[in-house]
């Protein structure tokens, strides 16, 4: 048996065509939860706070988590957190040893979250940031002029397509399990903001952004590392769009009509 979730009965009746049923269920709602049939052998908590502050935070990753977990008693829980755990500024190349100790408290949470889950059993994706068709936060900011080009502030950006996220989920839904079930979900090739710029640049025929303060207040901004993938190669992932290049040409800029 295979069911989807999704927060609200809005979203639910815009995926009526799948060949399974999505239902609205709210994961910060225990009696919501509860309600649901106790029969799946994974259970995959894939959830987005669009924005959301702290506390929203705590409650939909944390409060989320700890509902499926104390629900579906036995069955496997994949939680899909993110690199910005790595708090590394140097540069580094880091794996999955590396230490993954947040500065900020959204980082935290989900390093909290992750403990949980790795505590009963679980197995922890952490992804890079997320782009694919119609979403492309550097693509939206070089088109829209907003896009600012900072030698003191460049960083390594860690990107992985949207398709590409799912792939590895269901291949990590079937990987036998390992001592320490964590797992980098990142393309190939780290790039630096400015390259990816320099290519957009080159690729539109347009100037590059001028240079300006890019050092950043969200999650991945005080950051700067180079996330490997590596582990989750050996499992016998390979990504479709393994770096920015390939995702942009072949899936990003045919989505915006580029």
């Amino acid at each position: 048996m295979v069911e989807g979730w999704t927060n609200s009965p809005a979203s639910a009746a815009q995926l009526l065509n799948k060949p399974y049923p999505v239902n609205p269920v709210d994961l910060t709602d225990r009696h919501q939860i509860n309600n649901r049939p106790p029969n799946f052998d994974l259970v995959i908590h894939c959830a987005s706070t669009r924005g959301g502050d702290v506390d929203k935070y705590r409650e939909v990753y944390y409060g989320g988590a700890e509902n499926l977990l104390d629900r579906f008693v036995g069955s496997t829980l994949l939680f899909t957190s993110s690199t910005s755990v790595y708090a590394q500024k140097q540069g580094e190349r880091v794996n999955e040893q590396s230490p993954a100790e947040p500065q900020h408290e959204k980082g935290r949470i989900l390093r909290e979250t992750e403990e949980l889950v790795l505590g009963r059993g679980g197995i922890v994706a952490r992804l890079a940031g997320i782009h694919g068709p119609a979403r492309s936060a550097v693509l939206t900011s070089f088109l829209r002029g907003s896009a600012v080009i900072d030698p003191e502030n460049d960083r390594f950006m860690n990107q992985i397509h949207r398709d590409d996220v799912a792939t590895a989920l269901v291949l990590l839904a079937d990987t036998p399990p390992r001592q320490t079930p964590i797992y980098n979900v990142v393309d190939d090739v780290p790039i630096l903001r400015s390259e990816c710029y320099s290519w957009l640049a080159q690729k539109f025929g347009r100037p590059l952004p001028p240079r300006g303060d890019a050092s950043g207040s969200g999650k991945r901004g005080r950051s700067n590392k180079r996330v490997s993938n590596t582990k989750l190669r050996e499992c016998g992932w390979t990504p479709r769009y393994p770096t920015f290049a390939a995702a942009m040409e072949e899936s990003i800029l045919p989505s915006f009509g580029l």
